[in-house]
């Protein structure tokens, strides 16, 4: 039995893997697939995939090519889901903040540097015509660190999953006040170099059992009440995010990787941009 270690976000997205390891399907492999949740996000796990703590991660693609980029030692493998993911711009329900242009030159509550949540603030910015050398930040690790710092002012708006927010706003702790879909598929699978090379045929062999559980993850019977049983969610609003959420089988194209790191480059975010053979990895 091989051991594998993988992260990703305590999120609905990733429901398929807890599906297929619950259901045995990598044991039935020879394969320990051992999963890891990061509420911390990206920006976490791209430190825990430079240190060894994590062999593959579930991951934001805007986030993982930065890093790759900045010489994380890993490759991207496949599109996990091919969709945009939705960014909620929230503030503090008692906040004064009414409109998004109000938050021009506020500061972002961001779950560490970058992060997806840091990343997109950029992109936010740059949408809305604002200088985004003016964007201030301050850490707050978790969803729990931006109830914290919104609520007591040392943030103003905080960028998270819309739906995975959902919850904080039905309860009158967000305020909602706008969207921000990602411009490219929003999850990435990427694995350490190390792990490529030693073992090739074992991520393959993950990769075609994830693959075959997406691609029938939506006809699992009442598997919306599944995900808002597990994910604390209402059922109208897990259907809405089903039918707008689509899983991928697919490697990152050329063309892809591409219009992701041009958009950095022209934020800022990266200085340079790497070659498609460093940042992919056709498995």
């Amino acid at each position: 039995m091989k051991s594998i270690k993988i992260a990703g976000v305590p999120e609905h997205f990733n429901l398929p893997w807890h599906l297929a390891i619950e259901n045995g399907d990598f044991e039935k492999e020879n394969i320990d697939l051992q999963w890891t949740d990061v509420p911390e996000g990206t920006g976490k796990m791209c430190q825990m995939l430079r240190d060894g703590s994590t062999d593959i991660a579930v991951i934001l693609t805007e986030g993982i090519v930065k890093d790759i980029v900045a010489g994380n030692p890993s490759k991207i493998v496949q599109v996990y889901v091919e969709s945009p993911l939705v960014w909620g711009i929230h503030v503090a329900a008692k906040s004064d903040y009414k409109e998004l242009s109000d938050l021009e030159n506020k500061k972002v509550a961001i779950s560490r540097l970058g992060s997806g949540s840091q990343l997109m603030a950029y992109v936010n910015a740059d949408n809305q015509k604002w200088n985004t050398e003016n964007l201030e930040f301050e850490i707050i690790n978790t969803i729990d660190g931006a109830v914290e710092a919104l609520t007591n002012g040392t943030a103003d708006y905080f960028m998270w999953e819309r739906f995975m927010t959902k919850p904080l706003v039905d309860k009158g702790v967000f305020r909602r006040i706008a969207d921000c879909p990602t411009p490219w598929p929003c999850f990435v699978i990427a694995v350490r170099n190390e792990i490529l090379e030693s073992n090739p045929t074992i991520i393959v062999k993950i990769l075609e059992i994830i693959n075959q559980t997406t691609e029938e993850f939506k006809e699992i019977p009442s598997i919306d009440k599944t995900l808002a049983s597990n994910y604390q969610q209402k059922i109208k609003d897990i259907q809405e995010w089903l039918s707008l959420t689509h899983w991928s089988q697919k490697p990152l194209s050329e063309k892809m990787l591409n219009k992701v790191q041009n958009q950095l480059l022209e934020l800022k975010i990266i200085d340079k941009k790497g070659t498609f053979e460093q940042i992919v990895e056709t498995v």
